[in-house]
């Protein structure tokens, strides 16, 4: 494979003109909506765990989790600001081997993310238009939501944020609206029951910390756009530093609400969000919300698909893949055939539900995620000259809780998915190294 860059292997020389580039607004709009995008999709956290443990959860794991995450991708950043982002961090600390495990194994699980979150697209659809509940029209819709955000995607990076921050401000403002009327209307204490009733220890701690787990995940994503972003060692440590509390505050006060205005924990499943907002506001605000629920999913799909279509960018500048994936178009400066090549395989996936999509995805998620945690302990011993603007702060102490906090939350988390994705995860993960063999013996 090729080596792009002699002093740092797997990273090509950085050159920003040849992308459109986003300001910190637009970085943080981008960020908001790949890593929350608002208080949807975790409800069933609330059930399983009970209404003071769920609400615990979303206090507590982002400084478990997320706070490390965002470190980790914060200094490296700065210490190697190139496209591909993990991806070429893991190579320049590990070599062409595991390099290609961690550009093949992101990109391969958001095939998987990006079909679920289509999938998800053309349920809501159906319960607005019941004629696309099912069959060749619901892929139908599927895949239109896909060619909707590939379009954006293709039209630049600049064009993705200013679409990102006006949906953003649309789909914020019903909740914000729910998160007031519900704390003005709180009856009871919303941390009773800590834990439901009866309910073995495993279930409580188990599926609710994974729910937890996977939505504060994915901080370390939008590295792959790295030279997209304008300073980008300045604005990444900037926007992750912005980040994490606005998403907590975004999770924990709307949830927080809603218990305090149904006291119903026990049916909290996904999208009751839309029925405490009907406690709260009624009908009206009831729509608004399923309208913010739905743009907070095509949000999720658009920044995946944004981040996801860089790693056949930059793995073919590197000699992985064919180098037509590597080009920019002359007008968007885009990777269009990565784009396009990446849509087409998300809807062919989009035929199997999102129960079997996700938690696939999970296991190709948590290896990418290890490899770059283990990327910043790697290149501090071999590489203590990189000129870091921002380095975790604590010495080797806090490089190794870094580190090693996110690696035992990541084996808790793999330990209770469901026993599809304990069996098809590890074998998904597998043909990372068959595809390695396969490019390497082309080459």
């Amino acid at each position: 494979m090729s080596d792009t860059n002699t002093k740092l292997p797997g990273a090509a020389p950085a050159d920003a003109r040849r992308f459109e580039q986003l300001k910190l607004g637009g970085l943080v709009a981008v960020l908001y909506a790949y890593c929350a995008a608002g208080p949807f999709g975790f409800e069933e956290m609330v059930s399983t765990s009970g209404p003071g443990m769920a609400l615990l959860f979303l206090l507590v794991v982002p400084w478990l989790f997320s706070l490390p995450m965002s470190l980790a991708t914060a200094e490296m950043a700065t210490a190697m600001p190139v496209q591909g982002g993990f991806y070429r961090w893991t190579r320049a600390a590990f070599g062409d081997f595991w390099g290609f495990q961690c550009g093949w194994w992101n990109w391969t699980g958001t095939f998987l993310m990006n079909a679920a979150y289509a999938v998800v697209l053309a349920d809501y659809s159906a319960q607005i238009f019941p004629s696309v509940a099912g069959g060749v029209r619901h892929w139908l819709v599927a895949l239109f939501f896909l060619l909707l955000v590939a379009a954006l995607n293709i039209r630049g990076v600049r064009v993705v944020g200013g679409t990102t921050t006006v949906l953003l401000i649309v789909c914020l403002a019903p909740v914000a609206v729910f998160t007031v009327l519900g704390l003005m209307q709180m009856t009871g204490n919303p941390f009773v029951p800590l834990v439901p009733p009866g309910k073995p220890w495993r279930e409580v701690y188990g599926v609710g910390l994974a729910l937890g787990l996977w939505l504060y995940s994915g901080y370390e994503q939008l590295s792959t756009i790295t030279e997209e972003v304008e300073k980008p060692a300045r604005n990444f440590p900037r926007g992750l530093a912005i980040i994490v509390p606005v998403a907590m505050v975004t999770f924990f006060l709307p949830t927080l609400a809603g218990i305090g205005v149904t006291g119903d924990w026990q049916s909290w499943t996904t999208g009751y969000m839309v029925t405490a907002a009907r406690a709260a506001g009624g009908e009206s605000l009831a729509v608004a919300m399923f309208g913010a629920a739905m743009i907070a999913v095509l949000l999720g799909l658009e920044s995946t698909l944004l981040s996801s279509t860089r790693l056949p960018f930059t793995m073919a500048e590197d000699g992985y893949f064919h180098a037509r994936l590597a080009r920019l178009n002359a007008k968007f400066r885009t990777p269009v055939e990565s784009i396009v090549l990446t849509t087409g395989i998300c809807a062919a996936l989009a035929v199997f539900p999102v129960t079997k999509l996700v938690p696939v995805y999970l296991w190709l998620r948590v290896a990418t995620s290890v490899l770059t945690l283990l990327s910043v302990w790697r290149l501090r011993a071999t590489r203590p000259d990189l000129p870091r603007g921002f380095r975790i702060p604590g010495g080797r102490l806090g490089v190794a809780l870094v580190v090693l906090v996110p690696l035992t939350l990541f084996t808790w988390w793999l330990a209770n998915t469901d026993p599809f994705a304990r069996t098809w995860g590890p074998l998904v993960l597998a043909a990372g190294p068959i595809a390695f063999l396969a490019v390497r013996g082309r080459s």
